[in-house]
C-alpha cells in the first residue's frame, strides 16, 4: 500500500479529499498536527504550513482549517474502528501506531486509577500524526565503525531531539541483521518500546529491519531486554532512548552474557553522556563506539565517532559527512 493511501486510511470518509493535495507530498510530509479549535498544522521538511477547509495548503493560520471537537473523535473512532475497548493499552499509552509504522499521538484529560498510575485517556482533543519515514541505507557509511573482526561493537548514539537516530539506528538494525561486508548476518532483538523503530501494527514489523530481527513491541526497555534475552537468545540487541540506571544494568547485564547492543540517547557530546549514564571505574565504559549526531542547515548527520575504549575521535566530519 502506498503511503498516500496508508494515511488518508486514518480520516472518515468525509474527511479523506481535504487532505489530497497534501498527501501529494508525502514524502517530504512529517507531522499533521490536530486540535479541537486550533488550525490544522503540517510540517513539511522542518517547514509548518495551514492546511484550509478547500484542503488548500497556506502560510496563515487565520486562513487554516480548525476542526471540532467532534471531528477529533471521529478520526479517533475510525482509527480505532470503532472499538475504542480494543485499543485501550494503546490509549494509556498515548500513542496508536497504525498500518504503515505512521503513529498518532493523543493528549486530552487524562484517568487515573487509585495508585495515581494512568488508566486511560478520555475527551482526547488533541493529535500528533508522525509520518513514518524509512531511508535504506541511511547507515551506510557508519558500518565499518560499528564491526571489528567480524564482531558487531557496541554502539552508542547520541543525539538531540530530530536529528535521525532512530533512523540511523533502523537502518543499523537492518545491516546487522541481513548482513554485509564486514559481518555476517546476525540474530536481532530489538526492544520497541514506543512502536518507532519497526513501526509494528498488529505485531508485525511495518518498517524493513531485516530477515534475523525479532521486535518486542510496546514492552518497557528493561523488561524487554531481559524478556527477549531469555527468549530469543539474540546476538545484538538494539533499544532506543536509554539513559536512566535500570537501563544501564539492563545494558550490563546484556554485555555480560555475551550479546553485543547497539542503543540510542538524547544528547550532544562526551559530557552529556558521562552526566546521564553513570559507569563505575571498575566497569568503565559499556559501549565499544559513540556516534554524535547533528543537524546543520536542515540536514541531520553524524558529527563525529569516538573510540570508548581508546578515547579518542576516530572519524569527524573534516574527514568524510554521512547523512541520515
Amino acid at each position: 500500500m502506498k503511503k498516500k493511501d496508508e494515511i488518508i486510511r486514518i480520516f472518515p470518509d468525509y474527511m479523506k479529499s481535504k487532505w489530497e493535495k497534501a498527501l501529494l507530498y508525502g514524502e517530504k510530509l512529517q507531522e499533521i498536527r490536530l486540535g479541537a479549535g486550533q488550525p490544522v498544522r503540517l510540517k513539511f521538511a522542518g517547514k509548518e504550513r495551514f492546511l484550509t477547509k478547500e484542503g488548500e495548503i497556506g502560510t496563515f493560520p487565520e486562513k487554516a482549517w480548525c476542526l471540532t471537537e467532534k471531528e477529533i473523535d471521529e478520526i479517533i473512532k475510525n482509527v480505532c474502528r470503532y472499538s475504542l475497548y480494543a485499543f485501550e493499552n494503546e490509549i494509556r499509552q498515548g500513542y496508536i501506531t497504525v498500518s504503515g509504522g505512521h503513529r498518532i499521538g493523543m493528549a486530552g484529560q487524562v484517568v487515573l486509577d487509585e495508585k495515581g498510575n494512568i488508566r486511560n485517556m478520555s475527551h482526547i482533543r488533541f493529535l500528533n500524526i508522525r509520518i513514518s519515514h524509512q531511508v535504506l541505507g541511511a547507515a551506510e557509511e557508519i558500518m565499518p565503525y560499528v564491526y571489528e573482526n567480524g564482531h558487531v561493537l557496541n554502539t552508542l548514539l547520541v543525539s538531540p531531539p530530530g536529528c535521525g537516530k532512530t533512523t540511523l539506528l533502523r537502518d543499523m538494525i537492518r545491516q546487522v541483521s541481513n548482513g554485509n561486508i564486514y559481518g555476517q548476518g546476525r540474530q536481532v532483538a530489538v526492544v520497541d518500546e514506543r512502536s518507532e523503530i519497526a513501526g509494528s501494527f498488529m505485531g508485525t514489523p511495518q518498517n524493513d529491519v531485516g530477515i534475523r530481527t525479532d521486535v518486542l513491541d510496546g514492552c518497557p526497555k528493561v523488561q524487554g531486554m531481559m524478556l527477549l534475552m531469555r527468549s530469543m537468545a539474540p546476538s545484538v540487541v538494539a533499544v532506543d532512548e536509554i539513559g536512566g540506571c535500570e537501563d544501564l544494568r539492563a545494558v550490563y547485564q546484556i554485555l555480560q552474557c555475551g550479546s553485543s547492543v547497539i542503543a540510542t540517547m538524547h544528547g550532544s557530546t562526551m559530557e552529556d553522556v558521562q552526566r546521564h549514564m553513570y559507569f563505575s571505574e571498575e566497569n568503565g565504559l559499556l559501549f565499544d563506539r559513540f556516534l554524535f549526531l547533528e543537524k546543520k542547515q536542515g540536514l541531520c548527520r553524524v558529527r563525529e565517532i569516538i573510540d570508548g575504549r581508546q578515547k579518542k575521535v576516530i572519524w569527524g566530519l573534516e574527514r568524510k559527512t554521512c547523512c541520515v
